[in-house]
Protein backbone atom coordinates (compact mmCIF):
# COMPACT_ATOMS: atom_id res chain seq x y z
CA UNK A 1 0.00 0.00 0.00
CA UNK A 2 2.95 2.56 1.16
CA UNK A 3 4.64 1.76 -2.73
CA UNK A 4 1.79 3.06 -4.63
CA UNK A 5 2.30 5.73 -7.25
CA UNK A 6 -0.26 8.54 -7.40
CA UNK A 7 -0.46 9.99 -10.98
CA UNK A 8 -2.49 12.97 -11.80
CA UNK A 9 -4.05 13.78 -15.77
CA UNK A 10 -5.10 17.15 -16.98
CA UNK A 11 -6.44 15.76 -19.88
CA UNK A 12 -7.35 17.65 -23.09
CA UNK A 13 -8.54 16.97 -26.68
CA UNK A 14 -5.20 16.94 -28.27
CA UNK A 15 -2.66 16.67 -25.19
CA UNK A 16 -2.31 15.24 -21.93
CA UNK A 17 -0.15 16.94 -19.12
CA UNK A 18 0.96 14.35 -16.56
CA UNK A 19 2.55 14.61 -12.68
CA UNK A 20 3.56 12.07 -10.18
CA UNK A 21 3.20 11.85 -6.11
CA UNK A 22 5.08 9.51 -4.73
CA UNK A 23 3.33 7.61 -1.64
CA UNK A 24 3.74 8.66 1.92
CA UNK A 25 2.93 11.81 3.05
CA UNK A 26 6.46 13.80 1.88
CA UNK A 27 6.68 11.97 -0.76
CA UNK A 28 8.30 13.72 -4.06
CA UNK A 29 5.82 15.34 -6.12
CA UNK A 30 6.82 16.23 -9.74
CA UNK A 31 5.75 16.57 -13.55
CA UNK A 32 6.21 14.36 -16.06
CA UNK A 33 5.88 16.27 -19.02
CA UNK A 34 3.40 16.68 -21.90
CA UNK A 35 2.44 14.01 -24.21
CA UNK A 36 -0.20 13.66 -27.18
CA UNK A 37 -3.27 12.30 -26.50
CA UNK A 38 -2.87 9.02 -27.84
CA UNK A 39 -3.24 5.46 -26.16
CA UNK A 40 -0.32 3.60 -27.13
CA UNK A 41 1.89 6.61 -25.75
CA UNK A 42 -0.22 6.82 -22.26
CA UNK A 43 0.56 2.92 -22.19
CA UNK A 44 4.08 3.03 -22.73
CA UNK A 45 4.26 5.75 -20.17
CA UNK A 46 2.00 3.75 -17.85
CA UNK A 47 4.46 0.71 -18.66
CA UNK A 48 7.70 2.73 -17.60
CA UNK A 49 5.93 4.23 -14.41
CA UNK A 50 5.20 0.82 -12.94
CA UNK A 51 8.33 -1.18 -13.66
CA UNK A 52 9.67 -3.25 -10.79
CA UNK A 53 5.78 -4.05 -10.01
CA UNK A 54 4.47 -0.93 -8.54
CA UNK A 55 0.70 -0.22 -8.69
CA UNK A 56 -0.35 2.62 -10.00
CA UNK A 57 -3.47 5.03 -9.26
CA UNK A 58 -4.25 7.49 -11.95
CA UNK A 59 -6.76 10.12 -11.70
CA UNK A 60 -8.36 12.64 -13.90
CA UNK A 61 -11.01 15.44 -14.09
CA UNK A 62 -14.55 14.32 -15.97
CA UNK A 63 -15.25 16.57 -18.90
CA UNK A 64 -15.71 16.31 -22.63
CA UNK A 65 -13.39 13.58 -23.57
CA UNK A 66 -15.75 10.90 -21.86
CA UNK A 67 -14.18 7.49 -20.09
CA UNK A 68 -11.87 6.31 -23.11
CA UNK A 69 -8.89 7.18 -20.71
CA UNK A 70 -10.59 5.03 -17.57
CA UNK A 71 -11.35 2.17 -19.62
CA UNK A 72 -8.24 2.26 -21.45
CA UNK A 73 -6.08 2.22 -17.95
CA UNK A 74 -8.33 -0.19 -16.20
CA UNK A 75 -8.23 -2.65 -18.93
CA UNK A 76 -4.48 -2.58 -18.62
CA UNK A 77 -4.87 -3.02 -14.77
CA UNK A 78 -4.30 0.16 -13.52
CA UNK A 79 -6.42 1.47 -11.18
CA UNK A 80 -8.50 5.18 -12.44
CA UNK A 81 -10.84 7.22 -11.21
CA UNK A 82 -12.84 9.91 -13.21
CA UNK A 83 -12.97 12.90 -9.96
CA UNK A 84 -16.11 15.06 -9.89
CA UNK A 85 -14.80 18.67 -10.71
CA UNK A 86 -17.58 20.71 -8.82
CA UNK A 87 -16.18 19.02 -5.75
CA UNK A 88 -12.48 18.71 -5.94
CA UNK A 89 -10.60 21.69 -3.15
CA UNK A 90 -9.28 24.76 -4.35
CA UNK A 91 -7.88 27.11 -2.13
CA UNK A 92 -9.80 30.34 -2.20
CA UNK A 93 -6.90 32.74 -2.53
CA UNK A 94 -4.96 31.18 -5.45
CA UNK A 95 -5.22 32.69 -8.80
CA UNK A 96 -3.42 31.10 -11.30
CA UNK A 97 -4.02 28.44 -13.44
CA UNK A 98 -1.83 26.06 -15.64
CA UNK A 99 -2.24 22.70 -16.69
CA UNK A 100 1.19 21.93 -14.36
CA UNK A 101 -0.77 23.37 -11.31
CA UNK A 102 -3.83 21.32 -12.09
CA UNK A 103 -1.55 18.09 -12.81
CA UNK A 104 0.08 18.56 -9.44
CA UNK A 105 -2.87 19.73 -7.72
CA UNK A 106 -4.85 16.08 -8.65
CA UNK A 107 -2.07 13.98 -7.98
CA UNK A 108 -1.27 15.45 -4.51
CA UNK A 109 -5.38 15.51 -3.57
CA UNK A 110 -5.12 12.17 -4.79
CA UNK A 111 -2.60 11.23 -2.35
CA UNK A 112 -4.23 12.58 0.44
CA UNK A 113 -7.24 11.17 -0.84
CA UNK A 114 -9.24 14.46 -1.06
CA UNK A 115 -10.76 13.75 -4.19
CA UNK A 116 -14.56 12.39 -5.14
CA UNK A 117 -14.74 9.79 -7.45
CA UNK A 118 -18.19 9.60 -10.03
CA UNK A 119 -19.78 6.20 -10.98
CA UNK A 120 -18.47 4.84 -14.17
CA UNK A 121 -21.62 3.81 -16.35
CA UNK A 122 -20.43 0.76 -18.61
CA UNK A 123 -20.73 1.03 -22.88
CA UNK A 124 -24.08 -0.17 -22.69
CA UNK A 125 -25.46 2.13 -20.14
CA UNK A 126 -23.46 5.52 -21.93
CA UNK A 127 -24.98 4.55 -25.06
CA UNK A 128 -28.49 4.29 -23.82
CA UNK A 129 -27.82 7.59 -22.08
CA UNK A 130 -26.60 9.22 -25.09
CA UNK A 131 -30.17 8.26 -26.74
CA UNK A 132 -31.57 10.23 -24.02
CA UNK A 133 -29.85 13.01 -23.97
CA UNK A 134 -30.08 13.39 -27.52
CA UNK A 135 -33.93 13.11 -27.13
CA UNK A 136 -34.18 15.83 -24.74
CA UNK A 137 -31.69 18.18 -27.12
CA UNK A 138 -34.02 17.88 -29.41
CA UNK A 139 -36.79 18.60 -26.80
CA UNK A 140 -34.93 21.64 -26.99
CA UNK A 141 -34.39 22.60 -29.98
CA UNK A 142 -38.30 21.96 -30.45
CA UNK A 143 -39.12 24.23 -27.76
CA UNK A 144 -36.87 26.92 -29.43
CA UNK A 145 -38.15 26.54 -33.12
CA UNK A 146 -41.83 26.93 -31.98
CA UNK A 147 -40.85 30.44 -29.71
CA UNK A 148 -38.99 31.58 -33.20
CA UNK A 149 -42.09 30.90 -34.92
CA UNK A 150 -44.23 32.51 -32.07
CA UNK A 151 -42.06 35.31 -31.49
CA UNK A 152 -42.07 36.16 -35.89
CA UNK A 153 -45.92 36.12 -35.86
CA UNK A 154 -45.50 38.42 -32.60
CA UNK A 155 -43.84 41.01 -34.34
CA UNK A 156 -46.33 40.93 -37.54
CA UNK A 157 -49.49 41.08 -35.05
CA UNK A 158 -50.71 37.55 -35.53
CA UNK A 159 -51.79 36.65 -33.13
CA UNK A 160 -53.71 33.53 -32.18
CA UNK A 161 -57.41 34.20 -29.98
CA UNK A 162 -57.70 30.59 -29.02
CA UNK A 163 -57.32 29.22 -25.79
CA UNK A 164 -53.86 27.23 -26.00
CA UNK A 165 -50.74 27.02 -28.87
CA UNK A 166 -49.76 24.33 -30.75
CA UNK A 167 -53.47 22.43 -30.99
CA UNK A 168 -54.95 21.37 -33.87
CA UNK A 169 -56.83 24.27 -34.03
CA UNK A 170 -53.62 26.13 -33.70
CA UNK A 171 -52.04 24.52 -36.38
CA UNK A 172 -55.11 25.02 -38.70
CA UNK A 173 -54.89 28.52 -37.94
CA UNK A 174 -50.99 28.66 -39.24
CA UNK A 175 -52.02 27.58 -42.89
CA UNK A 176 -54.75 30.78 -43.32
CA UNK A 177 -51.54 33.26 -42.29
CA UNK A 178 -50.69 35.09 -44.78
CA UNK A 179 -48.20 38.17 -45.43
CA UNK A 180 -48.20 40.41 -47.91
CA UNK A 181 -44.82 40.38 -49.09
CA UNK A 182 -43.50 37.37 -50.15
CA UNK A 183 -40.23 37.33 -47.60
CA UNK A 184 -42.00 37.28 -44.85
CA UNK A 185 -44.04 34.44 -46.55
CA UNK A 186 -40.92 32.85 -47.04
CA UNK A 187 -39.72 32.92 -43.58
CA UNK A 188 -43.28 31.97 -41.77
CA UNK A 189 -43.24 28.31 -43.82
CA UNK A 190 -39.74 28.27 -42.93
CA UNK A 191 -40.17 28.63 -39.43
CA UNK A 192 -43.14 26.27 -39.53
CA UNK A 193 -40.54 23.33 -41.47
CA UNK A 194 -38.49 23.61 -38.55
CA UNK A 195 -41.19 22.93 -35.87
CA UNK A 196 -42.28 20.13 -37.86
CA UNK A 197 -38.87 18.57 -38.31
CA UNK A 198 -38.26 18.93 -34.90
CA UNK A 199 -41.02 17.14 -33.83
CA UNK A 200 -40.67 14.58 -36.59
CA UNK A 201 -37.15 14.25 -34.47
CA UNK A 202 -38.42 14.55 -31.22
CA UNK A 203 -41.37 11.26 -32.31
CA UNK A 204 -38.28 9.02 -34.12
CA UNK A 205 -36.00 9.21 -31.15
CA UNK A 206 -38.68 8.54 -28.29
CA UNK A 207 -39.65 5.58 -30.77
CA UNK A 208 -35.95 4.24 -30.82
CA UNK A 209 -35.96 4.54 -26.92
CA UNK A 210 -39.13 2.36 -26.77
CA UNK A 211 -37.25 -0.32 -29.71
CA UNK A 212 -34.33 -0.71 -27.21
CA UNK A 213 -35.71 -0.55 -23.73
CA UNK A 214 -36.08 -3.99 -23.59
CA UNK A 215 -32.35 -5.12 -24.58
CA UNK A 216 -31.03 -2.50 -21.68
CA UNK A 217 -29.86 -3.97 -18.36
CA UNK A 218 -31.62 -1.99 -16.65
CA UNK A 219 -35.25 -2.18 -18.21
CA UNK A 220 -36.71 -3.96 -14.36
CA UNK A 221 -35.39 -0.38 -13.28
CA UNK A 222 -37.32 1.39 -15.68
CA UNK A 223 -40.99 -0.32 -15.59
CA UNK A 224 -41.31 -0.42 -11.32
CA UNK A 225 -40.59 3.92 -11.48
CA UNK A 226 -43.53 4.12 -13.77
CA UNK A 227 -45.54 3.05 -10.82
CA UNK A 228 -45.59 6.13 -8.74
CA UNK A 229 -47.69 9.05 -10.40
CA UNK A 230 -46.14 11.42 -12.88
CA UNK A 231 -43.40 9.25 -14.15
CA UNK A 232 -44.06 7.40 -17.46
CA UNK A 233 -41.74 6.27 -20.18
CA UNK A 234 -39.70 8.75 -21.08
CA UNK A 235 -39.19 10.38 -17.05
CA UNK A 236 -38.48 6.32 -16.23
CA UNK A 237 -36.17 6.36 -18.91
CA UNK A 238 -34.44 9.58 -17.74
CA UNK A 239 -33.96 9.61 -14.71
CA UNK A 240 -32.29 5.74 -14.88
CA UNK A 241 -29.94 6.91 -17.08
CA UNK A 242 -28.64 9.62 -15.47
CA UNK A 243 -28.61 8.17 -11.68
CA UNK A 244 -27.33 4.95 -12.96
CA UNK A 245 -26.76 2.33 -10.02
CA UNK A 246 -29.44 3.86 -6.98
CA UNK A 247 -27.54 1.62 -4.86
CA UNK A 248 -24.82 4.06 -4.47
CA UNK A 249 -26.74 5.78 -2.11
CA UNK A 250 -27.12 4.85 1.47
CA UNK A 251 -30.47 6.92 2.09
CA UNK A 252 -32.59 9.15 0.70
CA UNK A 253 -30.94 12.36 1.44
CA UNK A 254 -27.87 11.71 -0.50
CA UNK A 255 -29.38 10.60 -3.80
CA UNK A 256 -31.18 13.99 -3.16
CA UNK A 257 -27.93 16.34 -2.78
CA UNK A 258 -26.97 14.73 -5.87
CA UNK A 259 -30.06 16.16 -7.56
CA UNK A 260 -29.72 19.36 -6.32
CA UNK A 261 -33.10 19.29 -4.47
CA UNK A 262 -31.87 20.06 -1.02
CA UNK A 263 -31.77 23.31 0.23
CA UNK A 264 -29.39 25.13 0.07
CA UNK A 265 -27.39 27.06 2.96
CA UNK A 266 -24.70 30.28 4.30
CA UNK A 267 -24.92 30.22 8.27
CA UNK A 268 -22.62 31.81 10.81
CA UNK A 269 -22.55 32.05 14.32
CA UNK A 270 -25.87 33.66 15.15
CA UNK A 271 -26.73 34.22 11.82
CA UNK A 272 -28.92 31.22 9.88
CA UNK A 273 -29.83 31.81 6.22
CA UNK A 274 -31.32 29.81 4.10
CA UNK A 275 -32.32 30.04 0.01
CA UNK A 276 -33.46 28.02 -2.54
CA UNK A 277 -32.33 24.46 -3.72
CA UNK A 278 -28.80 24.00 -4.56
CA UNK A 279 -28.94 22.85 -7.66
CA UNK A 280 -26.03 21.34 -8.17
CA UNK A 281 -26.60 18.01 -9.36
CA UNK A 282 -27.59 16.58 -12.76
CA UNK A 283 -29.75 19.39 -14.27
CA UNK A 284 -31.79 16.57 -16.40
CA UNK A 285 -32.92 14.28 -14.23
CA UNK A 286 -33.76 17.10 -11.37
CA UNK A 287 -36.15 18.35 -14.43
CA UNK A 288 -38.04 15.57 -14.96
CA UNK A 289 -38.64 14.80 -11.53
CA UNK A 290 -39.77 18.29 -10.79
CA UNK A 291 -42.36 17.54 -14.27
CA UNK A 292 -43.36 14.68 -12.67
CA UNK A 293 -44.09 15.83 -8.89
CA UNK A 294 -46.31 18.54 -10.52
CA UNK A 295 -48.74 16.00 -11.02
CA UNK A 296 -49.59 15.50 -7.03
CA UNK A 297 -51.00 18.76 -7.35
CA UNK A 298 -54.22 17.47 -8.79
CA UNK A 299 -56.02 14.61 -7.65
CA UNK A 300 -54.95 10.97 -8.96
CA UNK A 301 -57.15 9.58 -11.93
CA UNK A 302 -56.90 7.16 -15.31
CA UNK A 303 -56.81 8.39 -18.26
CA UNK A 304 -59.60 7.66 -20.44
CA UNK A 305 -57.32 5.71 -23.05
CA UNK A 306 -56.47 3.66 -19.98
CA UNK A 307 -59.75 3.15 -19.36
CA UNK A 308 -61.54 2.22 -22.11
CA UNK A 309 -58.77 0.12 -22.92
CA UNK A 310 -59.09 -2.13 -20.02
CA UNK A 311 -63.23 -1.91 -20.29
CA UNK A 312 -62.89 -4.08 -23.66
CA UNK A 313 -60.77 -6.35 -21.95
CA UNK A 314 -63.61 -6.99 -19.49
CA UNK A 315 -65.93 -7.64 -21.89
CA UNK A 316 -63.92 -9.98 -23.48
CA UNK A 317 -63.91 -11.58 -20.31
CA UNK A 318 -67.05 -11.67 -19.64
CA UNK A 319 -68.34 -12.42 -23.38
CA UNK A 320 -65.74 -15.48 -23.74
CA UNK A 321 -65.26 -17.52 -20.41
CA UNK A 322 -62.85 -19.97 -22.32
CA UNK A 323 -60.59 -17.36 -23.05
CA UNK A 324 -60.27 -15.35 -19.96
CA UNK A 325 -56.55 -15.88 -19.14
CA UNK A 326 -55.48 -15.59 -22.95
CA UNK A 327 -57.42 -12.43 -23.78
CA UNK A 328 -57.24 -10.67 -20.45
CA UNK A 329 -53.62 -11.42 -19.64
CA UNK A 330 -52.30 -8.48 -21.62
CA UNK A 331 -54.17 -5.89 -19.41
CA UNK A 332 -54.44 -7.37 -16.15
CA UNK A 333 -50.46 -6.70 -16.45
CA UNK A 334 -50.93 -3.59 -16.37
CA UNK A 335 -54.01 -2.69 -14.68
CA UNK A 336 -53.59 -0.97 -10.99
CA UNK A 337 -54.20 -3.27 -8.76
CA UNK A 338 -53.38 -6.74 -9.27
CA UNK A 339 -56.49 -9.34 -9.87
CA UNK A 340 -57.90 -10.64 -6.74
CA UNK A 341 -57.36 -14.76 -6.30
CA UNK A 342 -59.39 -15.17 -2.75
CA UNK A 343 -62.34 -17.89 -2.79
CA UNK A 344 -65.66 -15.88 -2.52
CA UNK A 345 -66.96 -14.50 0.33
CA UNK A 346 -70.29 -14.28 1.54
CA UNK A 347 -70.01 -11.04 3.10
CA UNK A 348 -69.13 -9.29 0.05
CA UNK A 349 -71.37 -10.52 -2.50
CA UNK A 350 -74.44 -8.30 -3.13
CA UNK A 351 -76.26 -11.61 -3.82
CA UNK A 352 -76.11 -12.82 -0.03
CA UNK A 353 -76.41 -9.20 1.13
CA UNK A 354 -79.57 -9.32 -0.49
CA UNK A 355 -80.81 -12.73 1.16
CA UNK A 356 -79.68 -12.08 4.32
CA UNK A 357 -81.17 -8.53 4.99
CA UNK A 358 -84.00 -7.85 2.39
CA UNK A 359 -82.08 -4.35 1.40
CA UNK A 360 -80.60 -3.37 -1.96
CA UNK A 361 -76.86 -3.48 -1.88
CA UNK A 362 -76.73 0.45 -4.07
CA UNK A 363 -78.61 1.58 -0.90
CA UNK A 364 -78.58 -0.59 2.24
CA UNK A 365 -80.76 2.34 3.87
CA UNK A 366 -83.81 1.35 2.60
CA UNK A 367 -85.49 -2.49 2.20
CA UNK A 368 -85.83 -3.78 -1.32
CA UNK A 369 -88.94 -4.43 -2.93
CA UNK A 370 -90.07 -8.04 -4.45
CA UNK A 371 -90.14 -6.59 -7.83
CA UNK A 372 -86.52 -5.59 -7.02
CA UNK A 373 -85.06 -8.33 -5.65
CA UNK A 374 -86.51 -10.93 -8.74
CA UNK A 375 -85.29 -8.75 -11.44
CA UNK A 376 -81.96 -8.61 -9.42
CA UNK A 377 -82.25 -12.59 -8.98
CA UNK A 378 -82.99 -13.03 -12.91
CA UNK A 379 -79.61 -10.59 -13.97
CA UNK A 380 -77.53 -12.92 -12.02
CA UNK A 381 -78.42 -16.06 -13.07
CA UNK A 382 -77.34 -15.89 -16.91
CA UNK A 383 -74.17 -15.77 -15.04
CA UNK A 384 -74.16 -17.99 -12.60
CA UNK A 385 -75.27 -20.41 -15.14
CA UNK A 386 -72.21 -19.87 -17.58
CA UNK A 387 -69.58 -19.99 -14.15
CA UNK A 388 -70.96 -23.22 -13.10
CA UNK A 389 -70.66 -24.50 -16.80
CA UNK A 390 -67.18 -23.63 -16.43
CA UNK A 391 -66.39 -24.85 -13.10
CA UNK A 392 -67.68 -28.29 -14.28
CA UNK A 393 -65.14 -28.40 -17.32
CA UNK A 394 -62.38 -27.12 -15.27
CA UNK A 395 -63.03 -29.78 -12.60
CA UNK A 396 -63.07 -32.36 -15.77
CA UNK A 397 -60.06 -31.37 -16.98
CA UNK A 398 -58.16 -31.33 -13.54
CA UNK A 399 -59.44 -34.96 -12.89
CA UNK A 400 -58.54 -35.74 -16.30
CA UNK A 401 -54.70 -33.99 -15.64
CA UNK A 402 -54.50 -35.82 -12.01
CA UNK A 403 -54.84 -39.22 -13.23
CA UNK A 404 -52.58 -38.37 -16.29
CA UNK A 405 -49.56 -37.26 -13.89
CA UNK A 406 -50.19 -39.95 -11.41
CA UNK A 407 -48.62 -37.20 -8.63
CA UNK A 408 -50.77 -35.27 -5.77
CA UNK A 409 -50.53 -32.33 -6.83
CA UNK A 410 -53.33 -29.44 -6.40
CA UNK A 411 -54.49 -28.71 -10.20
CA UNK A 412 -57.47 -26.80 -9.12
CA UNK A 413 -57.70 -23.71 -11.66
CA UNK A 414 -58.19 -20.32 -11.03
CA UNK A 415 -61.57 -18.75 -11.19
CA UNK A 416 -61.64 -16.14 -13.89
CA UNK A 417 -63.17 -12.91 -12.36
CA UNK A 418 -66.62 -11.30 -13.80
CA UNK A 419 -67.04 -8.79 -11.36
CA UNK A 420 -65.76 -6.78 -8.15
CA UNK A 421 -66.57 -10.09 -6.24
CA UNK A 422 -66.79 -13.68 -7.20
CA UNK A 423 -69.92 -15.63 -8.27
CA UNK A 424 -71.33 -17.35 -4.59
CA UNK A 425 -71.33 -21.27 -4.20
CA UNK A 426 -73.90 -23.80 -5.14
CA UNK A 427 -75.45 -23.30 -1.83
CA UNK A 428 -76.30 -20.13 -1.75
CA UNK A 429 -77.38 -20.54 -5.29
CA UNK A 430 -80.13 -22.98 -4.39
CA UNK A 431 -81.12 -20.94 -1.70
CA UNK A 432 -81.39 -18.29 -4.35
CA UNK A 433 -83.49 -19.99 -6.44
CA UNK A 434 -85.87 -20.60 -3.44
CA UNK A 435 -85.20 -17.08 -2.34
CA UNK A 436 -88.77 -15.35 -3.61
CA UNK A 437 -91.27 -18.26 -1.95
CA UNK A 438 -89.14 -17.73 1.89
CA UNK A 439 -89.93 -14.14 0.81
CA UNK A 440 -93.46 -14.22 0.09
CA UNK A 441 -93.60 -16.24 3.57
CA UNK A 442 -91.97 -13.17 5.75
CA UNK A 443 -94.16 -10.46 7.16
Amino acid sequence: MDNITYIGLDVHKATICVAVAESGRGGEVRQIGVFENRPELLIKLAARLSKGGRPLSFCYEAGPCGYGLHRLLTGHGHDCIVVAPSLIPIKAGDRVKTDRRDALMLAKLHRAGELTPIWIPDAAHEAMRDLVRARATAGRVLSKARQHLQGFLLRHDQIYRGARAWTLAYRRWLTTVRFAHPAQQIVLQDYIHAVQDAEARLDRLTRQIEELLPNWSMAPVVTALQAMRGIALVVAVTVVAEVGDFRRFANARQLMAYLGLVPSEHSSGASVRRGGITKAGNVLARRVLIEGAWTYRMPARVSRSFTTATRSCRRRSATSLGKARSGCARAIAVWPRPASRRSWSPRRSPVKWLDLSGRSPASPSRRCRPDQADSVRKALMPALAAVETYEKCSQHLAKHRKKSCGNRHDHAPTRPSLAPCSPPSRPLRARLRRWPARRSGQS
